[in-house]
């Protein structure tokens, strides 16, 4: 029987069925490795201004004829569609959060924000997050990229080629060539921006479920992880904080004093961080309700009333924010909130979820009013930048009532460019094997969609953790780039401690690793938020002509020098060359079930600090610099530093520190650090070089001067 190409036909049928021509319209170069691609019927109105483009596009030159990846339009079956023929043997990656591997050959999926308790629907089918992007890996390692700039309900397919296809007006594309994937993703934070850099403290473990309540047991949390010595930065708080479910309020009952709960985590070292959805309570006295209705800030249904849906509070309104009026309106509500000590904001069901709506959402045609800067449209439209602006407008809130402070915001729903406004986690997972195996691809994709910042629930969300389970998830978990753990209202307790005195000490033992590496972590955010690179990445980006690493998605890359390899990864393909294993708190990881192997590229050098509890003892006063040779006997590595909060770093207020290492004798290495970049003053720092060899690690001395010597072992 003949084997059946089932996407070559759906693609056939899609262009041979359309009902207007096939063929590419018009296009032109808006710098020298990107080009954009409009099509004939483009309608600015129905597409402007982008989302995800932090600036209108200017055309610079005409499309050369040696111009690769070209963009063919069409439309037919009440759709708009885009198609870009891909070469046989390309590799696609990226299309933002989804579920499955890492390679996403064969996928098809909507692009609809969905509250999708992903264990119980299909898998590739609306997610949380809609990143209409593709990055495409040549066997020569050379890669593209293609982003379509569309925020109308959508649909990709890959297969023989990439297809987006639109339930809305004609829309234009945008393909970025390089010479490398590293190189395309730096290409894309130029046309979608970068995150900013975030408070330090939010690289900490964070600890949170559904939920703590009352006060008296987020403080004994607080305390216990304290008295156990388990760092730990963040406490959660879920809807329960609030009286009735209303946004912006605290239980009188169960939050008598937020100001007393959140001092008391600040005397203890930690920060906290609370929930605001936008459905509003619609209920006459309650005064967000109030003040919004007064200044008529909300989604209008076909007929021009107000829309009413039900979420936690019962009936609830919800905030317009294609309006300038609500942009403002949303903003202005964080200043008495923030003024409680809240640290930091969670915006959920933000796709945004209605209980009972059509598909989990509002009506398709609803209407957003819009203003100056976003056309008034319907919801078709706008449903997936609803979270991305709710977002922003938090954001902006968070700062004007903070000026000082870096603000942090967490999203559920997000948009291609979303990352410039919220961190991300990857919603209602499960406690189950395949969710923590499916979590290391998730991040990946959403790292090379843009999207720096992003873990998923550690422990799984839905359902209960075995202690295997839970071990294997904190020890990976530790080093993803948000690291939180997680849990359903009604599961059993997934604090480290919950599940014995065994999983206690592998928890403490990760997070003691991941706080060590935080001087290397933070260095790594402040690249991504410079030229968008990954925090983490792809093992194929240690060597992208290896053809061996380009489905690898259980091991996984720490920035460009640190391999992390999870004991319940089977058989994983590790890149070639000089990798050499290193410890940094006496794990012995050789000989550990739980914690992961941490692999040192060879000719780096990693700044590691000491284990502490909370950021708020950080200090680079003193640092283990891990010097891994290269064949050339040669080492080099950086250091970001800053006061870890606040925007002095703008003005110069920072510092950027270099160290290089070679081998200066028989059995010698040199190890020189300076200071190549910033006003921030530092105090003379205390250094002890750790040489990593086959056979081990050699440390030096501590010393206080910045060049050190450290002898070497013999055939290292």
């Amino acid at each position: 029987m003949m084997k059946i190409n089932y996407w070559k036909l759906v693609t056939i049928g899609f262009f041979l069925l359309t009902n207007s021509v096939y063929g590419q319209e018009r296009a032109a170069l808006i710098n020298p490795n990107v080009a954009v691609f409009y099509p004939d019927d483009f309608n600015p109105k129905a597409n402007l201004p982008s989302f995800a483009l932090v600036k209108e596009p200017e055309e610079q030159d005409t499309l050369p004829d040696s111009w690769k990846v070209r963009v063919e339009f069409s439309e037919g079956f009440g759709k708009s569609m885009a198609y870009i023929k891909t070469d046989p043997h390309t590799y696609l990656y990226g299309t933002g959060e989804s579920t499955g591997s890492l390679l996403k050959n064969g996928l098809t999926k909507v692009l609809w924000n969905t509250d999708n308790a992903y264990s119980n629907r299909d898998l590739n089918q609306r997610m949380y997050q809609t990143q209409p992007w593709v990055l495409g890996v040549r066997q020569d390692g050379t890669a593209f990229g293609v982003l379509a700039d569309n925020t109308w309900k959508q649909e990709i397919s890959l297969g023989e080629g990439i297809l987006f296809s639109s339930e809305g007006p004609a829309f234009r594309v945008l393909v970025i060539e390089g010479k490398t994937p590293q190189k395309v993703m730096k290409s894309l934070a130029k046309l979608i921006g970068t995150m900013e850099l975030p408070p330090l403290w939010s690289l900490g473990y964070q600890q949170c479920r559904f939920s703590y309540y009352p006060d008296s047991r987020v403080k004994e949390i607080a305390d216990t992880f304290r008295v156990k010595q388990i760092p730990c930065d963040v406490i959660w708080m879920d809807i329960h904080y609030m009286d009735g479910y209303r946004i912006f309020t605290f239980s009188p009952n169960r939050f008598p004093n937020p100001g007393e709960t959140n001092d008391y985590l600040h005397q203890k070292g930690f920060k906290s961080v609370w929930m605001i959805d936008p459905g509003v309570k619609k209920e006459e006295g309650y005064f967000v309700y109030d003040s919004g209705t007064k200044r008529d800030v909300w989604v209008k249904t076909a007929t021009g009333k107000n829309y009413v849906g039900k979420v936690w509070p019962g009936d609830c309104v919800f905030p317009d924010f294609t309006m300038e009026r609500t942009q403002k309106w949303w903003s202005s509500l964080y200043k008495n909130y923030m003024a409680n000590g809240v640290d930091g904001v969670w915006n959920d069901m933000n796709e945004p979820s209605v209980f009972g709506g059509p598909n989990g959402t509002m009506p398709v045609n609803n209407v957003h009013r819009g203003g100056k800067e976003h056309p008034a449209d319907i919801h078709l439209r706008y449903h997936d930048v609803y979270g991305m602006m709710m977002a922003k407008a938090s954001r902006e809130g968070i700062l004007a009532a903070n000026p000082d402070k870096r603000p942090f915001v967490l999203s559920r729903a997000n948009y291609l460019g979303g990352q410039r406004y919220a961190a991300a986690w990857t919603g209602d997972n499960s406690a189950s094997w395949e969710h923590l195996r499916m979590s290391v691809p998730m991040v990946l994709n959403l790292g090379l969609s843009g999207q720096p910042f992003s873990g998923p629930d550690i422990g799984g969300f839905l359902g209960n953790a075995t202690p295997e389970l839970f071990g294997q998830w904190i020890a990976t978990g530790a080093f993803y780039p948000f690291s939180r753990a997680h849990t359903v209202d009604g599961s059993k307790n997934q604090e480290p401690w919950a599940f014995g005195e065994e999983i206690e000490k592998v928890s403490r033992t990760a997070l003691q690793r991941r706080y060590c590496l935080l001087p290397y972590l933070y260095t790594l955010f402040h690249e991504a938020s410079i030229d968008g690179m990954p925090v983490m990445r792809p093992v194929f980006f240690a060597d992208v002509r290896d053809l061996n690493l380009r489905r690898e998605d259980q091991a996984f890359l720490l920035g460009a020098d640190l391999l992390v390899v999870p004991k319940w990864a089977n058989d994983p393909k590790l890149p070639r060359g000089i990798w050499r294993t290193i410890d940094l708190v006496g794990e012995n990881s050789a000989k550990n079930e739980y914690q992961p192997d941490l692999k040192q590229r060879g000719g780096t050098i990693i700044p590691v600090g000491k284990v502490i509890q909370s950021t708020v003892e950080y200090n680079t006063d003193s640092l283990t610099l891990l010097v891994c040779l290269n064949k050339e006997m040669k080492a080099k590595g950086t250091l970001y530093n800053d006061a870890g909060d606040g925007f002095e770093y703008k003005n110069g207020q920072y510092a950027v520190d270099s160290f290089s290492a070679e081998k200066t004798g028989n059995n010698e290495v040199t190890v020189t650090c300076a200071k190549v970049e910033g006003k921030m003053h530092e105090n003379k720092r205390f250094y002890r070089i750790g040489l990593v060899t086959e056979k081990g690690i050699v440390y030096s001395n501590w010393k206080n001067e910045n060049q050190i010597k450290v002898k070497t072992l013999e055939n290292n």
